[in-house]
């Protein structure tokens, strides 16, 4: 049986250059109500390295970091039918998508999105992109990056780096 799950609020200033959405929190972030809260994701210690801030630090701080650094976060999903957490567990038809377009206008200094795994990507590409204006992504960099999630096992931290670098331009 799948449950219909709501994701989370964007976390989103005005000056963000660089967009993070992934597709939709697990259970761990959920029952949470935090980005990326299992603990053997590799968001925080990536985006920690990138931003250069403790990756140790508490939730609301982080967060702040990731702000003062450019820095947005997102989901492409907003609400599905899921059971577990695994992306290939979504239901599909069942995604409703974030209003991301709407968002796009109030962000004039957006340079790049950065969607966190395939699932991220193909949601992305699916739903979100035949929505927009043919202009909407002028000027802003997209890039498909490898999950974060304890699920994508066969990336290390050090092989997700090796992709996940490239935002540190922004």
């Amino acid at each position: 049986m799948s449950n219909l799950l709501l994701g989370l609020p964007p976390h989103i200033a005005a000056d963000c250059r660089v967009l993070v959405l992934g597709s939709m929190p697990g259970d761990a972030s959920l029952s949470v109500q935090q980005y990326y809260a299992h603990p053997r994701n590799r968001f925080w210690p990536l985006l920690a390295q990138i931003c250069r801030f403790d990756p140790a630090l508490a939730y609301p701080q982080r967060l702040a970091a990731l702000q003062a650094a450019g820095f947005g976060l997102w989901d492409v999903i907003g609400q599905c039918r899921r059971a577990g957490s695994l992306d290939s567990a979504i239901v599909r038809g069942s995604e409703v998508i974030n209003p991301i377009g709407a968002r796009l206008p109030a962000l004039p200094r957006l340079r790049a999105i950065a969607l966190n795994g395939g699932k991220a990507a193909q949601a992305f590409a699916r739903h979100l992109q035949p929505q927009l204006p043919a202009d909407a992504l002028a000027g802003i960099d997209v890039f498909a990056l490898p999950s974060t999630s304890p699920a994508n096992a066969g990336f290390s931290l050090e092989r997700l780096w090796q992709h996940w670098r490239v935002l540190a331009d922004y």
